[in-house]
């Protein structure tokens, strides 16, 4: 269990507090009952069979009385029907809540637990249950219940859960919560055994003694003693059975074993015998239970052998308490329990016994199965007799009777079932079965509303009924519905609309007949299918079988024909795909009749034709011309051009083709005709018969003239007789064409001769080359003898006009670059520092930079008097906000007890004087005081000059040092101490020894000091990932703490205060999602407007406020407001990550990294949910719901946010909270659920937002701080710490030094022992101060320079420290580099210098020293630095050389790399230098804003201040004249009151062990009095009071009591009073107010 036993982050010897053991004493208590309630729940679970809430919610759902009276019905069904159960579903419940209609069902509960016999001393109240008002107590009766009822063997036993189950923390508070609602003790569970027994009516002391006999007899384990002590008629038990005696023995003694089981475990103090002895009822429980058992394995037995007679007895066994077993049914029983039995076995793998309620179940199943049998057999003889009687409505309404079990009958159809049943009957010779009439009636009911559907011409309907199996239809295809449904129509047209309504055999005759229709049609498409599928594979013999099918109905197939059907259909199927643009495009059918009668239309013109060609012939041969030309002329042959006036010439020509073409012996009869479609016609001379095939064996006619051939004949006769005619017609004409076609022979000529000379153009342009260069070599050969002869002048003037093109260069680029010389000086700037740029470039990023590089870059190693100043403004500023900060930490100390005691001021004006002499301490004069007394004298104490004195504060040096650079020191003593003085201590020694972060070194620092802690803390005190979010982890706490104030404050501003502002400035601005509060300020709005009062209820639960229409209006106005708000601030968080100080998101960083690798399983949803709620819930959520007090929003003095403004920003940072933490609406809050998809989106954000915080840089590269920072650094750090934080701190160390630092060699054990004792404040401030009383020594403060002892950096040069060799030897190599030249080390160590260079380096040494001397002490070097730099330059490369021979025994350099990792060093520092120069200057300017914001805080500070002395002089001025009358010495009167009085004022409640009646009564009303007077100090009262005539001791009252909240409080451990009532009488009687 969460939450339980001491939290993980406490020592285990360390004493809880009064507080701590309250608040786990109030966990325990929640935990029990959650443990009652979880075994409340799991017993009506096993008794209702259903399963309910978790425990946490069962308490609301008992509240309607659904689940209770449900219980009730179990036991007592009698009392509680189910019929009477209202809301049994709780479907009402769930839209609308809770219904007064609700109660019944808790009273039905009540009456079923009287009716049993539960005594009355445990019945809840109706309000407790549906009020809510107690309901512990209605848990504590189910518990009684459930014992009583086992006892009567109505239902099982509860079992003890405690200390068994676990629930979360979150459940632990919140049901502690709800029990301090309460204000009630928890019931006593445990005494609910004695209880019981106590109230029942018999010889209690008997029953006793005999169920402690039971018990001993038990603990022996003898049988026989066992089964005496039981029939023992005192134990008041019944139903034993001698032969389940050791049974007996075997169950009571388990029950005993585990009640004492769980009796150790409860601990409680003043345990009863009955918590661990067995009770009365529980050993009859046990007993029943076994009872139970052995007659329900009777039962299995008789189910075994299958014996219904055997099962009968059985389940007449008085211990199973079956109601109703009747003889006649034991086939029934016997049949439903044996179905019971095998379907258990089934589901559980394993033959197991019945339980007792699965029994109860069966036999109720078989009395209902055989009262339905007879009742169904009796209905079907009144069917049969109604049949018979001839009356359809009869018949019908016989039929409609339930007891029959028949399917639905419609009475408009009357007729139908009668004539059909009636035939049916007929037809079997008999009365008919429930199974015949079952069948015949679904059958009828389905042709009825067949016959309806087609009425209404509902075509949905019809399909429903026509596929319905009861109608028997044979072969009723899905895809053939409409046509059914047409069909009848049409049937039904036919038929008239008052014709019979259409019988089964009409239904079934359509649907055949729609069956064949679509059948062939199926076939027609299948033989289209198959024609193209033979088209597809070539094949003319299936083409033609396609063809054939008696389905594809086609008529005039031809056998003949066959191959031009096959050539037509394959033409026309590849056109169709190329038109369509698709391979696979098939043919229809209509086409394929097309291309058919295509093919026969051919085959009959070819015919024709080859009759026609025959006959011609036949003419030719009988040489009769005009024969012939009658032939010719037939149109079936189609010849063109035949003239009868030609017929002499046609026969001539035709004989004489004939006679070329004969052979002899030529007589075959089969000629061929070439058709235009290129195909041929086979046709036979003699049977005049033709084909498209060539026919087998067939020799083909040569003599027979073809048709083209007569064609050709014909046509050259006809060409020659018209030309002819044509030539005498055109003689002139023909001689111009003469005449042209001569002149076209003449060009053409030409034109050859022309093409001649082109084709041959390279020969002839070669020709004509050759002639030009024999005229030109011959010029040249003249001409070069010429110049030979003057060489000698033509060399001067070839020189003469050289020198003078080149000075004529030389003087206009002269020119132009005097023309143009800026331009010139400025690209060579940019060429110089592109290469500077190279360079730097290279010394950063290259790994091994070269030494001519750095040697370039050395100069920037020398520290400058503009460093040095500035070193000495920043120590100077850090010191001013260190002091600046400790003055506003002890302004606002002062000014918020100043808040508390105005705010009792307000309420009692006595305490004035008090609040007076606070004031005093905020003024002007007295704060310039404090701070002049925060400087130490620094000639005397710690900063005197004596040695004692020095060496004291150089071993605090030290020490602070050691702490402030090794932080695992700090993170120890953090965890040492009591968790209430960490936060003291953090901000009073660990942030000033910090400088509170003020530079780079600093921050650095804390924030190793942060992650140290933070590990250790996760590592020694983290058991669980959820106590980082549970708990209050001391390192979060503080890291919160502190990056929340100063910059962190910034942050918070600039990414929350312009959406907060927003919110401040919007004042129609409302998101209350309470509904109750919706509700009443509805109602009041309404009376407001109205005045009338509403008729509407005040006081409603959110359920019933919700069901109002307005309220849920009113709820999502709210609900967009505040998602669009809320999105706002989403952004404005989500979009400033990087606005986050770096220390905050580092830290967030280390706890991911730190709590993943302590829980390896955790899922990473999980670790990023702890990390959220670092940034989110603690960093920034406070800052959301109160702006005021992180300085957000500028507020003025004394004012404050008003109410609906900081709901609204509670309610946006409810909202936030619960989307990083990724938390739904559920419980109380479910009218939210709306918002639920809406936090998981958002939770998405912020998981991306947090993982983006975490990536962040380490501290080292983030500060560019290594090991060797301190060591260059130019100003040693200083801290400022008051005297008495130095002290405590040192005491602190000395208490924990074991645990801090264990070992005696460890170098804080050495400091400590060189410090020696504690001091005390007046031995470190000296006696001048001391003798000041006015000054709080522990607030004095001191600066302190730390050093590090152990650092050992002397100017020896045979030191032994390695860093300081390394150091000193990069110092010197420096400072050598800067006058030297060359490209490697050995080079430039290697030369010697020059006088002029000792020179130049004597002066810049001597000019470093000056620097040096001018230099403030906590700015200087290290003397060992200083020393070497004296050194002459030629020493310097001696000692640089022996070094560099050391170091490279050392193995840190290597002189085979020329010692490059020494340049690389150089290379280092020289970045450092630079980044340290430019994060100094960066320091300056947050420093600066950082003092200007302490100011500007200072100045608020001081306006509250004056604000509250205007307000107290406000009230001195008021009481000014009564304060004139009371004088000095006049004595303060006191009041008397008798108890009486008192009460009757409502100021005493009551007095313990004291009756009202003795100090109430006239008589008695001096019994008790109290006297009351003012104290000596303002603001107390003194109380005496006489009890009885005895004195009391005086009892001092404060006014601060109210200011703390306490409203009831205890005077002399008897009075209780009312601290308000009080109060109000002190100010009237003494203030008069």
């Amino acid at each position: 269990m969460e939450g339980r036993g001491p939290g993980p982050g406490r020592a285990v010897y360390e004493r809880l507090t009064a507080e701590e053991m309250d608040e786990q004493r109030r966990q325990n208590i929640a935990y029990q009952y959650l443990c009652r309630l979880e075994e409340a729940k799991r017993w009506m679970e096993a008794c209702l069979k259903e399963e309910l809430p978790s425990p946490v919610e069962l308490e609301e759902s008992l509240r309607n009385g659904v689940l209770l009276a449900k219980l009730g019905h179990c036991f007592a069904p009698s009392v509680v029907p189910l019929k009477k159960i209202y809301d049994v579903e709780q479907l009402r419940y769930q839209a609308t809540g809770l219904h007064f209609r609700h109660t019944d069902n808790i009273n039905f509960w009540l009456s079923a637990i009287a009716h049993v016999g539960l005594p009355s001393t445990f019945f809840p109240e109706t309000t407790d249950i549906y009020d809510k008002k107690n309901m512990p107590r209605v848990v504590y009766c189910i518990h009684a219940l459930s014992l009583f009822l086992f006892r009567l063997g109505l239902a099982p036993q509860i079992h003890d859960l405690y200390g068994k189950v676990k629930f979360t923390a979150e459940e632990l508070s919140n049901m502690a919560s709800e029990l301090a609602k309460y204000g009630l003790q928890l019931p006593a569970f445990s005494k609910i055994g004695g209880i019981l027994a106590n109230e029942l009516s018999v010889d209690e002391a008997a029953v006793h003694a005999a169920v402690l006999a039971i018990n001993e007899a038990v603990e022996r384990g003898v049988v026989e003693d066992t089964l005496a002590a039981l029939q023992n008629p005192s134990a008041l038990l019944g139903n034993l059975r001698e032969p389940l005696a050791a049974i007996y023995q075997e169950l009571l003694a388990q029950a005993k074993m585990e009640k004492a089981a769980n009796a150790r475990n409860h601990d409680d103090e003043g345990q009863e015998i009955y918590d661990c002895y067995l009770t009365q009822a529980e050993i009859q429980g046990n007993i029943d239970h076994v009872n139970v058992h052995g007659a329900l394995e009777v039962v299995d037995n008789a189910l075994e052998r299958q014996n219904p007679q055997a099962l009968l007895e059985a389940l007449q066994d008085p211990a199973l308490a079956v109601r109703g077993v009747r003889r006649d049914f034991a086939n029934w029983y016997l049949e439903q329990l044996s179905l019971d039995r095998d379907q258990k076995a089934q589901e559980l793998g394993l033959v197991e016994l019945l339980e007792k309620e699965e029994v109860h179940a069966g036999v109720a199943a078989a009395n209902i199965r055989g009262d339905q049998e007879q009742a169904m057999l009796r209905a079907v003889q009144r069917i049969n007799r109604a049949i018979q009687s001839g009356v359809a409505a009869d018949t019908v309404k016989e039929l409609m009777c339930p007891e029959a079990q028949l399917p639905p009958v419609y009475p408009f159809a009357s007729a139908v079932y009668q004539q059909e049943l009636e035939v049916l009957q007929r037809q079997q010779q008999g009365e008919l079965s429930q199974e015949e009439l079952f069948v015949a009636v679904e059958m009828l009911s389905a042709v009825v509303l067949i016959n309806q559907a087609l009425e209404a011409r509902d075509a949905s309907s019809f399909w429903n009924s026509l596929v319905n199996p009861a109608t028997g239809l044979a072969e009723v295809e899905e895809e053939n519905a409409q046509r059914y449904f047409d069909a009848l129509m049409k049937l039904r047209q036919v038929r008239g609309v008052n014709g019979a309504v259409l019988s089964w055999n009409d239904l079934q005759a359509i649907v055949s007949q729609v069956n064949d229709q679509v059948q062939e049609e199926t076939d027609r498409v299948l033989a289209v299918s198959l024609i193209n599928e033979a088209l597809e594979q070539g094949s003319p013999e299936k083409t033609l079988s396609a063809l054939l099918l008696p389905s594809a109905g086609l008529d005039d197939i031809s056998l003949p024909v066959a191959p031009r059907y096959h050539l037509l259909l394959g033409a026309a199927k590849r056109q169709k795909a190329q038109v369509a643009g698709d391979p696979g495009a098939v043919l229809w059918l209509e086409e394929i009749r097309q291309e058919v009668g295509r093919a026969n239309e051919d085959t009959n013109t070819a015919q024709r034709m080859a009759l026609g060609v025959a006959a011609i012939n036949q003419a030719i041969k009988e040489g009769k011309a005009a024969q012939t030309v009658r032939v010719l002329q037939n149109p079936s042959v189609a010849l063109r051009g035949v003239v009868p006036d030609c017929a002499d010439s046609y026969q001539r020509v035709l004989e004489g083709a004939m006679a070329k073409k004969r052979r002899p012996g030529d007589t075959a009869f089969w000629v061929q005709h070439d058709m235009k479609d290129g195909t041929s016609y086979y046709f036979h001379l003699q049977t005049f018969q033709g084909t498209w095939e060539r026919p087998p064996g067939c020799r083909l006619n040569t003599s027979h003239l073809t048709r083209e051939e007569i064609q050709s004949a014909i046509t050259k006769v006809t060409a020659a007789h018209d030309r002819q005619q044509l030539w005498k017609a055109n003689i002139g004409l023909i001689i111009q064409l003469q005449a042209r076609l001569r002149g076209f022979l003449v060009r053409q000529k030409f034109a050859e001769h022309s093409h001649f000379l082109r084709t041959w153009l390279p020969a002839i342009v070669k020709i004509q080359a050759l002639w030009r260069g024999y005229r030109q070599r011959k010029i040249y050969l003249k001409r070069l003898q010429y110049l030979k002869a003057n060489l000698d002048a033509i060399i001067k003037i070839q020189a003469w006009a050289r020198m003078w093109a080149a000075r004529r260069r030389y003087r206009r680029r002269l020119g132009y670059f005097q023309k143009n010389v800026k331009s010139i000086v400025k690209i060579q700037a940019f060429f110089r520092a592109r290469k500077a740029r190279d360079d730097y470039r290279m010394l950063v990023r290259a790994p091994h930079p070269p030494l001519s590089v750095v040697r370039r870059f050395a100069h920037l190693l020398n520290q400058s008097q503009q460093d040095f100043l500035a070193e000495a403004e920043l120590l100077k500023l850090q010191e001013e906000v260190v002091r600046k900060i400790r003055s506003n930490q002890q302004l606002e100390q002062d000014l918020n007890l100043m808040d508390i005691k105005i705010g009792l001021l307000v309420k009692n004006r006595i305490t004035l004087q008090e609040v007076v002499s606070h004031c005093k301490k905020l003024t002007k004069k007295n704060k310039e005081q404090l701070s002049d007394m925060m400087v130490l004298d620094k000639q005397k104490g710690l900063k005197s000059l004596s040695k004692e004195k020095r060496q004291k504060l150089e071993a605090y040096q030290h020490l602070f040092y050691l702490l402030q650079t090794q932080p695992i020191y700090l993170a120890k003593l953090i965890f040492q101490m009591p968790q209430n003085k960490t936060t003291k201590f953090m901000e009073s020694v660990i942030f000033s020894l910090y400088n509170y972060a003020s530079n780079r070194r600093e921050a650095y620092l804390l924030l190793q000091l942060f992650k140290t802690a933070l590990q250790e803390e996760i590592k020694s005190k983290v058991e669980q990932l959820q106590d980082m979010v549970t708990g209050n982890p001391t390192v979060v706490r503080l890291v919160v703490r502190f990056y929340r104030n100063g910059r962190g404050q910034s942050a918070l501003q600039e990414i929350l205060g312009k959406v907060i502002q927003d919110v401040l400035e919007d004042k129609l601005l409302s998101v209350h999602t309470d509904p109750v509060h919706l509700y009443k300020s509805w109602i009041n709005q309404t009376e407001a407007q109205t005045g009338q009062r509403s008729h509407l209820p005040y006081d409603v639960t959110p359920e019933q406020a919700l069901s109002h229409p307005e309220v849920q209006r009113r709820l999502d106005i709210s609900l967009r407001n505040l998602l669009s708000m809320t999105d706002k601030f989403l952004v404005a968080i989500i979009s400033s990550v990087d606005q986050i100080p770096y220390g905050m998101r580092y830290m967030a960083k280390v706890l991911k990294t730190t709590l993943a690798k302590k829980f390896p399983s955790a899922t990473e949803n999980e670790v990023y949910k702890v990390v959220g709620n670092l940034l989110y819930y603690r960093f920034l959520n406070p800052a959301v719901v109160a702006p005021d007090a992180f300085d957000i929003v500028a507020m003025a003095a004394g004012g404050a946010l008003a109410a609906p403004q900081r709901h609204a920003l509670g309610a946006v940072a409810q909202l936030l909270q619960h989307a990083a933490a990724g938390k739904a609406f559920s419980g109380e809050s479910r009218h939210l659920r709306v918002l639920n998809d809406y936090l998981e989106e958002t939770h998405l954000k912020f998981r991306r937002f947090i993982c983006r915080a975490c990536q962040v840089p380490e501290p080292e590269e983030r500060f560019a701080m290594d090991e060797y920072s301190d060591m260059t650094a130019v100003a040693k750090p200083v801290v400022y710490i008051t005297v008495g934080e130095l002290v405590n701190t040192h005491r602190l160390l000395l208490e924990h030094q074991d645990w801090i630092a264990p070992d005696h060699h460890d170098p804080l054990c050495e400091l400590l022992e060189g410090l020696g004792e504690l001091p005390t404040i007046p031995d470190l401030i000296g006696e001048n101060i001391t003798a000041d009383g006015n000054v709080d020594l522990s607030e004095l403060e001191v600066s302190l320079t730390l050093t590090n002892k152990f650092e050992g950096l002397e100017a020896d040069t045979d030191d032994t420290s390695v860093q300081s060799l390394l150091l000193s030897t990069k110092h010197m190599l420096a400072d050598i580099m800067q006058f030297h030249a060359g490209d490697s080390v050995k080079e430039i160590l290697s030369l010697s210098a020059s006088r002029q260079q000792e020179a130049a380096h004597e002066w810049m040494m001597g000019r470093r020293q000056v620097c040096e001397a001018q230099t403030p002490g906590p700015l200087r070097r290290h003397r060992s630095l200083t020393a070497h730099s004296l050194l002459p330059l030629a020493e310097k490369q001696r000692r640089v050389l022996r070094n560099l021979r050391h170091l490279e025994g050392l193995g840190l350099v290597s002189a085979s790399d020329g010692y490059q990792g020494l340049v690389d060093e150089l290379a280092k520092d020289i970045c450092h230098q630079r980044r340290r120069r430019q994060r100094r200057k960066a320091e300056l300017v947050k420093l600066q804003a950082t003092f200007q914001g302490l100011s500007a805080k200072t100045t608020f500070y001081e306006e509250q201040g004056d604000y509250y002395s205007q307000y107290i002089q406000a009230c001195l001025d008021h009481l000014a004249p009564s304060s004139k009358s009371s004088g000095k010495g006049k004595k303060q009167p006191s009041l008397h009151y008798t108890a009486a009085q008192l009460l009757e004022k409502g100021v005493l409640l009551e007095i313990e062990d004291l009756p009202t009646s003795q100090y109430v009564s006239p008589e008695s009303r001096i019994n008790v009095i109290f006297d009351i007077r003012p104290g000596n100090e303002a603001g107390k009262f003194e109380v005496n009071a006489k009890f009885l005539g005895v004195d009391m001791e005086r009892f001092q009252l404060h006014y601060q009591l109210q200011y703390e909240g306490v409203a009831v409080m205890k005077l002399f451990n008897k009075a209780k009073v009312n601290v308000n009532l009080l109060i109000f009488l002190l100010n009237k009687k003494f203030l008069r107010k």
